[in-house]
């Protein structure tokens, strides 16, 4: 990967570590599911109106709505607002790192260096850590909700870079019409509409102004500007390759939660922090789809990653999501 690709990689990581300081400020004004469904909703609406349809395939555009914008999302905000602090919680999400690997492995034969496969082999180590020490001062359910939220941004990733749009935005813009009516069914049922309504009401409450900023903020910079460029990463690079670098998002999500929110980690959170973060940028340059490396030396772009079989892939791409509109990615990143 060039170095200015790189850096897009870690501005992005960036921007989606102080996501989720945005993120909690919203929590406290609106319920989770219906939070995510208005995230999206504010993106979708003038999508619809105004952009035009990429010409991608629409299974993986929706693939990628599913599992980066509403099962990443729906599970990180109901973590978040359950009780995971917002530094912990950006950790926790970077298991999508892994994920994102071993499905590739497992599904479209991307093949694993035995670098990679040590940093994961460490990465899943530091996560366990994690899980254990705060499983031991704290419900277990937070942290187990922000993982599978990891898990569907694997979902999202591996989706997202089989698009291959030269309109990176185009897609961000379009997976942003998958979650708004899903997640807006599942509030109504879970949270309810006197809540919701309430939530839309209550302008005076000191929360309000807040979670509207933090709003602002996931919608214009965390899932515009963010997702935007880590689509036109994944478009250019095998998705192990561009996954690792948001192993970075916790250094800046729990520097940026400490001293804001005064945020605090017991030690043995402290020691699955660093073994996480090392064993992924360990890994980090291991993964190389099939024929990558072939393609690269030419100078031309990676070619895609090749299902195990056309039925594989038929089912993968029926298996996450049927034609519901995508709306996803990293949700995106976070």
């Amino acid at each position: 990967m060039p170095r200015r690709h790189r850096l897009l990689a870690v501005t992005v990581a960036v921007i989606w570590g102080l996501n989720f300081l945005a993120i909690d400020a919203s929590l406290g004004h609106f319920p989770p599911m219906f939070l995510v469904s208005l995230r999206f909703t504010v993106i979708a609406i003038p999508t619809l109106l105004l952009v035009p349809l990429p010409s991608v395939p629409l299974r993986w555009l929706i693939g990628y709505g599913i599992g980066f914008g509403t099962l990443q999302f729906l599970f990180l905000y109901a973590g978040m607002y359950a009780g995971m602090p917002p530094g912990l919680a950006s950790l926790v999400l970077q298991s999508s790192a892994p994920f994102t690997v071993l499905l590739g492995a497992a599904l479209f034969a991307d093949r694993i260096s035995r670098r990679q496969l040590l940093g994961l082999v460490l990465a899943c180590g530091g996560l366990a850590i994690v899980g254990w020490s705060h499983g031991s001062t704290a419900a277990i359910t937070p942290f187990l909700l922000v993982l599978a939220g990891g898990f569907g941004w694997a979902i999202g990733n591996l989706c997202n870079t089989r698009i291959r749009s030269s309109e990176p935005l185009h897609v961000v813009l379009w997976m942003s019409v998958v979650p708004p009516l899903p997640m807006l069914a599942i509030a109504l049922a879970v949270e309810g509409p006197t809540r919701i309504t309430a939530s839309l009401t209550s302008w005076q409450a000191p929360t309000a102004v807040p979670a509207v900023l933090g709003l602002g903020y996931t919608v214009l910079v965390g899932t515009l500007l963010g997702s935007g460029i880590w689509t036109w990463l994944l478009s250019r690079h095998p998705a192990g390759q561009v996954a690792p670098f948001s192993m970075l998002v916790p250094v800046v999500g729990m520097s940026s939660a400490w001293l804001v929110l005064g945020e605090t980690l017991s030690t043995g959170e402290w020691i699955g922090a660093v073994v996480v973060v090392g064993g992924v940028l360990l890994g980090s340059s291991g993964v190389r789809a099939r024929g990558a490396g072939r393609s690269r030396r030419a100078g031309s772009r990676p070619a895609p990653s090749q299902p195990v079989g056309q039925g594989v892939g038929q089912r993968v791409g029926q298996g996450v999501g049927q034609r519901v509109g995508q709306g996803v990615s990293q949700r995106a990143g976070p």
